[in-house]
């Protein structure tokens, strides 16, 4: 498609996002909520839909609720409704679903995202609701039949429900990456999308630039990853100016995506909300939630990605790829924020959040909290290092490895036992300078002649000859002012 035809349409796209609540328990019943578990072993009586059974509401799930809605700024509901949701599938036992449709916990609200100009935008949220999930139907394991597995039947859910205020699938992109990373600071909920424990369905559609209308929208669903889900907005972009331009309709419908065709496979027509035939859940009390309850579970909020983001950036001057980077999970940021309790060198131990420290762990696969060094002594290195008795380069190179292996330590006491203290003595200094340029007299003769860039020549024979215990910065001024009187 050329840039031209991409360039008359206005993308309009929102997300309804499912996030499966980290809870011990079911939402409506004592069933285990467990991931992984062998296939229908979660269920009871009350997960399957036995007659007779009454569900009873999960406490916590509420709490994980208001808490993703102060997080989002949300208005909490302080009276709610539940309501049954009719539908037939294979692994819904019930045959209908508890959910809330005209009273959900949350409304209105905000996530902040960077737009494709690398701006702050706010996505509005319309809604977020506690619901249940549904069981899982495999289609993949029997050539002949599908087969149900029940225990995701009951799972609480909420959903979050944004405005159609995204404008490309980069911006889909980074709103989903945002739920997620939100989600997982506030400990409601995983965000693995590929154990379903966050789904995201999107519903697309194009009109022409200065248009008043929205175009038909299509829903987008089975997507596995944040990636998959920028794809697949993407080819259904296309598909519907495509369609557009050769004077189509576009169907309302739900749609499946592929990932290794890289395409949309039309499902069924677009469901309209009274085919669910809502009606009030009879089995379940009304919910009255106290402003104290809500005050309680706010005062016990834990800082929030875009929180730090700010303080970084305006507090402690660091770059917004830096504040990024540190923000992009709860255990970097919470261990960088152990760090600053102890040193104010905020710049350095940034660099070594992201370098050394992120290396590590990457390379061995593991998590910060299997990080094997404390963060005051991460603290306590940076301060031998801005005191002047280790180089920076030591520091990483042969200090870093050394805690490694004996954490313990402090950092002081291993530079002094591996004699890598600096030397910032002037007159030894100086000695040192004066062998170098003697044994390399024909490049000196070079530098008196113009040849200044053999600074770096210079330093390097420097630092090997005093076996790197040079302190760079004062060793670099009085070889600049040696070789300057030559």
């Amino acid at each position: 498609m050329s840039p031209e035809i991409r360039d008359k349409y206005q993308v309009v796209i929102g997300l309804e996002v499912h996030a499966q609540m980290l809870t011990k328990s079911k939402a409506y019943s004592s069933d285990v909520n467990e991931f992984g578990s062998t296939p229908n072993s979660n269920v009871s009586v009350v997960t399957m839909g036995h007659p007779g059974t009454l569900p009873k509401m999960n406490r916590k799930t509420i709490e994980f609720a208001i808490r993703l809605g102060l997080a989002c700024e949300s208005d909490i509901a302080e009276h709610q409704n539940f309501a049954r949701k009719n539908y037939f599938y294979p692994d819904l036992p019930k045959g209908y679903q508890i959910t809330q449709d005209l009273t959900p916990i949350c409304t209105n609200g905000n996530v902040y995202i960077k737009d494709d100009e690398g701006k702050e935008k706010a996505i509005r949220l319309t809604r977020i609701h506690m619901e249940e999930d549904a069981g899982k139907s495999i289609h993949d394991v029997d050539v002949f039949d599908t087969l149900v597995d029940l225990n995701r039947a009951g799972v609480p859910l909420v959903e979050i429900v944004s405005e159609p205020d995204l404008r490309s699938s980069k911006e889909a992109y980074s709103y989903l990456t945002e739920v997620r990373k939100l989600v997982r600071y506030l400990e409601i909920c995983d965000g693995n999308m590929e154990e379903s424990s966050l789904r995201c369905d999107a519903n697309v559609s194009v009109m022409l630039k200065g248009a008043k209308e929205f175009g038909r929208r299509v829903e987008v669903k089975n997507m596995n990853s944040i990636r998959n889900v920028q794809k697949a907005i993407e080819f259904e972009i296309n598909r519907h100016i495509e369609a557009v331009e050769k004077g189509e309709v576009i169907a309302q419908e739900t749609r499946s995506y592929d990932a290794l065709k890289n395409t949309t496979i039309s499902m069924r027509s677009k469901e309209a909300a009274n085919d669910y035939r809502f009606f009030p859940e009879p089995d379940l009390q009304p919910l009255v939630i106290k402003k104290s309850q809500i005050e309680g579970i706010k005062a016990k909020m834990p800082a929030l990605p875009r929180e730090l983001f700010l303080k970084y950036t305006n507090e402690l001057k660091l770059s917004e790829y830096d504040a990024y980077n540190l923000t992009d999970s709860k255990e970097l940021a919470l261990y960088y924020e152990e760090i600053i309790l102890n040193t104010t060198n905020y710049k350095s131990a940034a660099n070594w959040m992201m370098g050394d420290i992120k290396s590590y762990l990457n390379h061995n696969g593991i998590g910060m909290g299997e990080f094997p060094i404390a963060s005051k002594v991460i603290a306590d290195l940076i301060r031998v290092i801005d005191d002047g008795k280790i180089s920076s380069t030591v520091a990483s190179q042969k200090i870093f490895p050394a805690l490694l292996k004996a954490p313990e330590k402090a950092p002081l006491q291993i530079a002094e036992e591996m004699n890598l203290i600096q030397d910032s003595n002037q007159d030894a200094l100086l000695t040192i300078i004066e062998e170098v340029l003697e044994q390399h007299s024909s490049e000196a003769e070079r530098y008196k002649n113009g040849e200044q860039q053999l600074t770096g020549f210079f330093m390097g024979q420097l630092m090997k000859a005093s076996k790197g215990k040079a302190d760079p910065k004062a060793a670099n001024i009085l070889m600049r002012q040696t070789l300057d009187k030559l």
